[in-house]
């Protein structure tokens, strides 16, 4: 990934050779890489020497790439009229494993920001999009689930006892809303409410999420009727991609 992401950022071919020093690799080794690229397509010798450029199946990735992030769009637009309206961070995440991760996220035009990018994962047991997704489990598969993964104290206010998790997880589950009292990150409060499919099943989540200079747990509640219509709307961009996956699945 390094070489292509080297390759991709050059815009001019590169040398076996250059691609080594500006990556720290030996020789050897980038030579070793570089042929497996070539053989995959990835990567493609210009004609008449010996470097590199992206290979025709790098040039489909990347523009595959581009297609898919076109088709986020109107997610990404939902979360930054959110993020204006409420001007505070927004994040939009799933549950992956033992963690949610962001797929994506809207900074505040605040300086001093929570910097995280899409892609970061976040513990379960201390974050509001993670006790969330933790409230919707079956209490067998939540029970198993709480036993096997660690609930570290990250803050003074992180839960860690069990049996006062499954009370929040609960109440959670009542509500459709949940809060992280900076059980997480010192100084820093969120507040989640699922996104749901057409079945009515969460399958994702928004969160707002400020310092608490900014924003009280009872200040952020007050944003829970806003982010449940953003939730409705983000609602139907699951749908509609289920929908396009089952045009395409049909015969």
């Amino acid at each position: 990934m390094a070489i292509l992401e080297a390759l991709a950022n050059a815009r001019r071919p590169l040398g076996v050779s250059e691609l080594g020093v500006l990556l720290g690799l030996p020789k050897p080794t980038a030579h070793r890489i570089v042929r497996m690229l070539e053989s995959e397509g990835l990567l493609q010798r210009e004609p008449g020497n010996r470097r590199y450029v992206p290979g025709a199946r790098m040039v489909q990735l990347g523009l595959g790439m581009v297609a898919a992030a076109m088709s986020r769009a109107p997610r990404r637009a939902i979360l930054e009229a959110l993020s204006q309206k409420i001007g505070e961070t927004c994040n939009f995440g799933v549950m992956t494993g033992s963690h949610v991760v962001y797929l994506d996220r809207v900074e505040a035009a605040w300086p001093f920001g929570l910097r995280f990018e899409s892609g970061s994962r976040v513990p379960l047991h201390c974050t509001s999009m993670g006790k969330l997704f933790l409230s919707q489990l079956p209490t067998q598969r939540r029970s198993l689930l709480l036993r096997s993964i660690p609930l570290y104290r990250y803050t003074e206010t992180t839960i860690v006892d069990p049996k006062r998790l499954e009370e929040e997880l609960e109440n959670i589950r009542t509500t459709q809303v949940s809060i992280d009292n900076q059980e997480f990150l010192a100084g820093v409060v969120c507040v989640a409410v699922p996104v749901c499919n057409a079945s009515g099943q969460p399958v994702a989540a928004i969160a707002v999420s400020a310092p608490l200079a900014r924003m009280s747990v009872e200040q952020g509640l007050q944003h829970v009727a806003l982010m449940r219509v953003s939730a409705r709307q983000l609602s139907l961009t699951i749908d509609e991609d289920a929908n396009d996956n089952d045009d395409r699945e049909r015969p």
